[in-house]
């Protein structure tokens, strides 16, 4: 655990080279260690998710949001520019890969970086997650409740996104997935064909499943926040990149 760290708002080089606003904060102290790219939800690069990168600079870990809505909304505030992303059916998701592997680049090119870096990302950004763990050398991901890795978006939802059934044969790095038992999007159901496949194709994983939590448990500024899980899924997410990614 760190007792003091920094943050900062600066620009890194992500898809096609374009500068691309994003939110770093690590520990005040030399030594190496590694990186953790944050992949924000749904509703944005929000205060929530700046939180979520000041605790693992708090874990040890150098740690960076991308602003994935820059693009669209180049300074607005997180609602405004979500809204504009939806309108636009999300985030493309070659621009996602690159635009992670520019921040992950970014983290291993700082002094203090041992040359690893994992990514975690939460609703939408769990899918993502997995997207970039399939198209990136990353050294591990995490999935929280990330909708559409299996299974197909309903009709009418606001996202133009696919499942990833197809990529998951190329998953590069080992996978945490944390679940609710009452989530839909992914259903227990979606869960259990995703670990199905990952196991067919001898992919490293484990996964966690919640009772009494449904999407969004680790949203502690919403009625879905559930303490017990969250806890516990905050100590298994310490544990993982403790494991994988040094510290």
């Amino acid at each position: 655990m760190s007792e003091t760290l920094t943050a900062q708002t600066l620009l890194i080089t992500g898809h096609q080279r374009d500068e691309v606003e994003a939110y770093l904060a690590h520990p005040s102290v030399d030594g190496t260690r590694g990186g953790v790219v944050v992949i924000h939800h749904m509703p944005g690069y929000d205060r929530a998710t700046k939180e979520i990168v000041r605790r693992f600079a708090e874990l040890g870990y150098d740690a960076i949001a991308p602003n994935l809505y820059w693009r669209e909304a180049p300074g607005a505030a997180p609602d405004d520019a979500a809204a504009t992303a939806r309108s636009k059916g999300g985030v493309p998701d070659e621009r996602l890969i690159g635009d992670v592997g520019g921040a992950a680049a970014y983290l291993r090119s700082r002094p203090t970086s041992n040359g690893k870096v994992g990514v975690i990302g939460y609703c939408s950004g769990g899918r993502q997650a997995v997207l970039a763990a399939c198209n990136l050398d990353l050294d591990a991901a995490v999935d929280c409740y990330g909708a559409f890795v299996v299974g197909t978006p309903p009709e009418g939802f606001p996202l133009q996104v696919s499942n990833l059934v197809d990529q998951l044969p190329n998953l590069r790095a080992p996978l945490l997935g944390l679940f609710g038992r009452e989530d839909s999007h992914p259903s227990p159901e979606q869960v259990a064909e995703l670990d199905e496949i990952l196991t067919a194709n001898h992919k490293p994983h484990e996964f966690h499943s919640y009772d009494d939590a449904g999407h969004a448990f680790f949203s502690v500024d919403r009625p879905s926040y559930r303490v017990a899980a969250a806890n516990d899924g905050w100590e298994r997410i310490r544990a993982f990149y403790s494991t994988h990614l040094g510290g």
